[in-house]
This record gives C-alpha cells, structure tokens and sequence, in this order.
C-alpha cells in the first residue's frame, strides 16, 4: 500500500508521516529531502521558493517512484507539499487501487488560536532554520489553497479545526486500515 500525505507546510504532515512509519513500520519518502537533494546537488536551478515549480519537476519522479513501489508490491509512504490538485491522473486504475491519499489543512479558526503552537511545534521532526518570519496569514492563505484545490479534484481533505492529535489520530487510523 502506498499512502499520500500532503497538505500545506506546517500542518503536520511530517509529523503524521513519522507516526504511521513507527506504527506501520512502511518506507517513507519526504519529497523535501528529494527536493533539497536536487537543489543541493545543482540538478535543478529552482529553490525551495519556487513551489509551484518545484510541484512539476518533482511529481514526474515521485509518482513513478510510486508505480515502481506498487510493481513490486513495497509499501510506502508519501510525504510533502509537491503533489498536483490532479495527481490521479498520472495513475492507472491498477496503481490507484493500491494507494490512500489525505490532504491535511487546517480552518483559519484552528490558526487563529492556535498559531503559538504551530509555530512552536514547526520543527518536531524536521529542523527548520527559516521560519523566523512565519506569519498567520500565509498559513491560512496555503491551508486554504491546498483545501480548495483537492476539494475541487474530488479528493479527501482532513480539517483541522478543533483538537490537533484527535484530528490526526483519526485520520491516522483511517490511513492505516484500522477505522475505514
């Protein structure tokens, strides 16, 4: 099974990632790290800025490596901001049968309250040296972004809206087959 997770940077995607990979014990895969390593490896001229760029250099490779791990019957899991509002499309019914997909956004009032602790816990898993001018707004402007583009593509988008850790352990144990 391969599962997806995608959403805007700060919603906790990595930290959902990292609880399946400990409790599922599946492969993960951070699309950051296969987009810092092109970058820091001069194999591609964009920066971590340039998200909407980086979104159609990086989907080619990790749906393909999505196909290869689905050909061989490897579990995976899927991580990052750089999926496409229409990444079914890349995929075979054969392929799609064999992967779970979530979107995580959180409401702009879960933001409002709660924007201390989202920039407190930015770096659980994952050092980030450039979050010092993280605003409210433009994490509210990204949630909506990507809740809107997966909704209009028919695609599950899990809100956060009340109490972050039962938001995620539920869609946690949706992903991992033990609530369907």
């Amino acid at each position: 099974m391969i599962i997806i997770i995608t959403g805007a940077s700060h919603v906790g995607k990595t930290v959902l990632a990292q609880r399946l990979l400990e409790t599922m014990h599946y492969p993960y895969l951070s699309i950051d790290h296969l987009k810092m390593g092109l970058i820091r490896s001069g194999h591609t001229a964009l920066t971590p800025d340039d998200d909407d760029e980086l979104t159609g250099y990086l989907w080619p490779i990790v749906s393909e490596m999505i196909k290869t791990a689905v050909e061989n019957r490897q579990n995976l899991i899927v991580e990052g901001c750089y999926v496409p509002f229409d990444w079914r499309k890349d995929f075979e019914e054969e392929y799609l049968a064999d992967i779970r997909f979530v979107c995580l956004a959180m409401t702009d009032a879960y933001i409002d309250s709660n924007f201390g602790a989202i920039r407190e816990h930015c770096s659980d898993v994952e050092s980030r040296f450039y979050e010092f001018d993280l605003d409210a707004a433009s994490v509210k402007e990204d949630n909506r972004k990507f809740a809107e583009g997966f909704r209009a593509a028919g695609e599950e988008v899990a809100l956060i809206d009340d109490d972050y850790e039962q938001a995620t352990r539920e869609v946690a144990a949706r992903l991992s087959g033990i609530i369907e």
